[in-house]
This record gives C-alpha cells, sequence and structure tokens, in this order.
C-alpha cells in the first residue's frame, strides 16, 4: 500500500500528488460510504471525515457523470469531485484503498461490489441508482465485519430506507449549524437605559458603547434602547466604537413600518457596510426593502443586480426550457417583478419616479441575472441582491461573494425554514451558514424580521397554519 504526500488543494488549479509508503489502517476507525448527495453539497467531502476511510458506490461516479455538464453549481462540484478523484487515484487502481492526502488522513476507495444478503432493489420493488447505492453500503458491511460502516446521505428518504435495513446512516454534518434556533438575530432589546444616557444619545446622537455595555458589542449590531420614558433606535458602529443614534429610513417612497424593518434600511443604505443579510418568514418585507434601498441609491452604483436561485425540475438545468436566457429565468423572477411593480406603483405613470424605473430597466441599469452565470466573473461597483437565500449552499453563498470587487455591495435575503431544496435545511442552507460564520464582522450587518406587514391575513397564516 501506497500513501500520497502533497499539500491538501485550496483551489480549483489541483497539482498532481505524490505517493509514498502507507501505514495500515487501525481497525478501530469507521468506513462512510458517501451518496451522491454529499459530493454534490461538498466537493471536498471526502476529506471531512479525519482519520477514517472514505468509500463511494460505482453507481455515484455513474450519477455524477450524469451532472457533469452544466453551469449550475452542482455541475460544478460534480466535475470537480471527477478532477480531484482523477489525482488522487494517480497510477493506482480505485477499487483498492488509496491514502487520502494530508494528515491524520484515512482511507479512499470506489466500491465496486454492489450484491449484498438483504437487496435492497427487491425489498422496496424498484431498480433505481439509491438502491444500488444502499446495496453497496450493505456489501461493505457484511465485508469488515470488525468495522462499523455508515452511509452519509443528504436525503432524508434513503437514510431512513437505510436504517430499516439495518444500515446505520447519517446526515453529511460538516458546515451544520448545531443550534439554529438560537441563530444571531442582528437586534438586541436593551432596557431600563439610565436617563442621562438616553438623553446624551438623543442630542449628541451617539454615545460610547462603555456608557452602556461592559463589553463590546458585535460589529453594527442593532439596539433597541428603552426605559420608562422613551426608546430610541441604534446601532453599534465598529469603526467608531460607538452607540449610535438611527431613525425611521424611508427609501424610494417605502417607510420603514417597525424597528426591524428600520434596521434592515439603514444596513442596506450604510455604504459602510458592503455585505447584508435579512432573514425572515413571508411577509415581513425583506425583497421589499432590499430593493427600494437599492433603487434609492441608483446613482452610487454602475448596476443594480437581482436574482433568486432557480431550483432545478428534476435536476435540468435551465438550459432544457425554450427561448433565450432572460425568458428561461423570468417565470423563477416573478416574485422580484412583483415587489418592483408595488415600488413603482406608489407614483402615477407620469411621475419622474416611475418612470425612472422603466428606465432602469430599459438601459440594464437594473438586471435580473442568473445565478449560474456568476461563476468566473469579477463585479465591481454593483449591488447586488440575492433572494430566497435560503436555497443556496454554503459554498455557493461563498462562492457569489468571493466575485464582489471594488464598490460592490451584496444583499442576501431569506427564510432558513423555507427551503425548498432536497438536499438542505434550516442547519445547512447557505444563509444560515453565512449569518453563523460572518456575525460579528465590521463588513456584515444582519437584521432577522419578525413581524409581518404584508397583511392580516398573511399574518395568520404565518401564525397559524
Amino acid at each position: 500500500m501506497t500513501k500520497k504526500v502533497s499539500k491538501k488543494n485550496t483551489n480549483s488549479k489541483q497539482t498532481k500528488p505524490t505517493f509514498v509508503k502507507a501505514e495500515s489502517t487501525p481497525k478501530a476507525t469507521k468506513i462512510f460510504v458517501l451518496d451522491t448527495s454529499v459530493i454534490l453539497f461538498d466537493h471536498d467531502a471526502i476529506n471531512n471525515f479525519g482519520e477514517h476511510d472514505v468509500a463511494i458506490p460505482i453507481t455515484v461516479l455513474e450519477e455524477l457523470d450524469n451532472f457533469k455538464k452544466g453551469n449550475n453549481l452542482l455541475n460544478f462540484e460534480a466535475r470537480e469531485f471527477i478532477r480531484y478523484l482523477d489525482l488522487l487515484s494517480g497510477q493506482f487502481q480505485l477499487n483498492e484503498w488509496l491514502p487520502i492526502t494530508g494528515k491524520n488522513k484515512g482511507r479512499f476507495k470506489v466500491i465496486m461490489k454492489e450484491e449484498a444478503s438483504m437487496d435492497a432493489q427487491l425489498i422496496f420493488g424498484e431498480k433505481k441508482a439509491d438502491h444500488r447505492i444502499l446495496n453497496a453500503a450493505l456489501a461493505m458491511k457484511e465485508q469488515n465485519t470488525n468495522r462499523i460502516v455508515i452511509l452519509v446521505t443528504k436525503d432524508v428518504n434513503l437514510r431512513l430506507k437505510s436504517k430499516s435495513m439495518n444500515m446505520p446512516a447519517q446526515d453529511y454534518e460538516t458546515g451544520k449549524i448545531k443550534n439554529v434556533e438560537s441563530l444571531y438575530t442582528g437586534i438586541t432589546d436593551f432596557e431600563n437605559v439610565k436617563p442621562q444616557v438616553m438623553d446624551d444619545l438623543m442630542k449628541k446622537g451617539f454615545v460610547p458603547y462603555k456608557n452602556l455595555f461592559k463589553s463590546k458589542p458585535r460589529a453594527n449590531q442593532y439596539f433597541i434602547l428603552k426605559n420608562d420614558y422613551s426608546s430610541i433606535l441604534s446601532y453599534f458602529n465598529p469603526r467608531t466604537e460607538q452607540i449610535e443614534k438611527i431613525g425611521k429610513n424611508i427609501a424610494y417612497g417605502i417607510k420603514a413600518r417597525n424597528a426591524e424593518q428600520s434596521f434592515a434600511l439603514h444596513a442596506i443604505l450604510n455604504p459602510a457596510i458592503p455585505l447584508v443579510s435579512i432573514q425572515g418568514v413571508a411577509g415581513t418585507g425583506k425583497t421589499l426593502l432590499a430593493l427600494a434601498a437599492a433603487l434609492e441609491q441608483k446613482s452610487l452604483y454602475n448596476q443594480i443586480y437581482l436574482a433568486r436561485p432557480i431550483v432545478p425540475l428534476s435536476n435540468k438545468d435551465i438550459g432544457f426550457l425554450p427561448g433565450d436566457i432572460k425568458s428561461k429565468i423570468n417565470p423563477y423572477m416573478e416574485p422580484l417583478w412583483d415587489n418592483l411593480k408595488m415600488i413603482q406603483n406608489q407614483w402615477k405613470e407620469t411621475d419622474k419616479e416611475y418612470k425612472k424605473i422603466n428606465d432602469m430597466i430599459a438601459y440594464e441599469k437594473l438586471v435580473i441575472v442568473p445565478l449560474a452565470y456568476i461563476r468566473g466573473r469579477s463585479l465591481s461597483n454593483i449591488l447586488f441582491i440575492i433572494d430566497e437565500a435560503q436555497n443556496l449552499t454554503p459554498h455557493e453563498i461563498k462562492t457569489i461573494i468571493t466575485r464582489a470587487g471594488e464598490g460592490t455591495k451584496i444583499v442576501f435575503t431569506g427564510d432558513i425554514y423555507q427551503i425548498d431544496t432536497p438536499y438542505l435545511d434550516s442547519q445547512s442552507n447557505g444563509l444560515s451558514y453565512l449569518i453563523d460564520r460572518v456575525q460579528d464582522n465590521p463588513l456584515y450587518a444582519h437584521i432577522t424580521l419578525e413581524k409581518g406587514e404584508r397583511s392580516g391575513l398573511a399574518n395568520l397564516a404565518n401564525d397559524l397554519l
């Protein structure tokens, strides 16, 4: 057996690994069998199991072959993993255990045998890739009776099928937020504030944070300061280290209806904060506020980009839809147009504010873009709004942010409890990941909206149904 020694690849430019003699793997380590969904979620997944061994059923490679063409991130993940596997194998055969590059890493192989004493295809009465992958995991378990073998999949139904056949199964945990219920909201109520502090804040517009807090607040954290006499909306400015008073902002005719919305508008309108996320249930005004604030700042940016993740139908790229790229994505973007029309309809058709929005669309100052075509681009002096960001993976979030050039601002909006993609949940989606990882950075602000402002009927549905 041989062992590779090379630096872990941190970008798409991979170098061919070298090999030296490998040590035998201790029996105490586990064997993790990865499903296709794990690879499509994270092409670097096999490097995240520490000293344990990782195996891929041959059916997974067949499924990845179907995903390798296209412009969606799933296609990118498939291609990257296939390239990595080619480098990993070198001159050796993949059906034998090969060492994974890196310190304290296990081994890797492709499972060729997909026949076990229990046949998932017979038990569940259908010949499909999931059942072949489950059979491969069962076969690996039968071949390694002295070790723990676990099927890892993002597919909940496959996990349930696996467990029903006495095959241990688990979700892919890397990047998951453990306690999403206590996820950072960006807003804190602070009561019983001393009258003198409130007076100073009202008169001067700012006070040192030490006048209120024993320790420094998170960067760009928002506060509702209260006492028996008054309340003040404020935020912690990490650049001045002051608590600064903010007012109820208005953006392109849209007025904040509550404190949360005031905070959201303040964050988007603040040029010192280039990255903003807004989380909240339907009807809280996330998209409307983001669009209105973008229009208010139209003169500061070359273009305003609007996008929503396109949840593919039957794993198909949008290329299968008829028409040019604009006609392909328009059906998915209707909610953005609806909010834009709501802002526009505040004025008469003869008003300059109404006409300005039409002009921006006509001259492509306001553009709907597919996220699939963002990779490889550098976006300079752009205000970029990504709606329904909870349907993005952590890797997609990272990909979008790394496209930001000079003068670009990015706003993510979404509801982490309203997931439309099959392999994401409130703990593993990209929006939750962003909020958890980037909080307390001076370049970032987050606001969770809780008060519904769409209508009493919409609030009824959110609260009771």
